[in-house]
């Protein structure tokens, strides 16, 4: 991040407020990632260590879709349909969640490099 640009904020939230979101810091970089469920909805994610991030209305306002290995479950808003997160099935130590950065202000994105991760084929990075 521009060490000249004014901060960004690290509150988010879906569409309707439901589900509110802070991180701990700003990432250095975040993943577009072009899996079947990622290019659906468009998400962009940076990772953190589960249980940094504050979520404020998770679980009574959110729903979860669990799919593949079914060892994470993505999460989106009861209300308003918003993918906000994902997090892991079972919280070993080292597990991190990943969050969805379109949830937040553009001037977050706008701070940061974001890759492009081949989920769909070879799963490595493609820049």
């Amino acid at each position: 991040m521009d060490k000249n640009k004014p901060p960004t904020s690290l509150q988010g939230s879906c569409h309707c407020g439901s589900v509110r979101l802070t991180l701990p810091a700003a990432p250095d970089t975040a993943t577009s990632c072009n899996c079947s469920l990622c290019r659906r909805i468009a998400g962009i994610w940076a990772y953190y260590e589960f249980g940094t991030v504050s979520i404020e209305g998770h679980p009574e306002n959110t729903e979860s879709y669990l799919w593949g290995d079914r060892t994470l479950r993505n999460v989106r808003c009861r209300t308003c349909g918003i993918v906000t997160h994902w997090e892991p099935l079972e919280a070993v130590p080292g597990a991190r969640h990943g969050v969805n950065l379109r949830n937040f202000d553009p001037a977050l994105l706008e701070s940061i490099v974001i890759r492009r991760f081949d989920g769909a084929d070879t799963w490595e990075f493609l820049d």
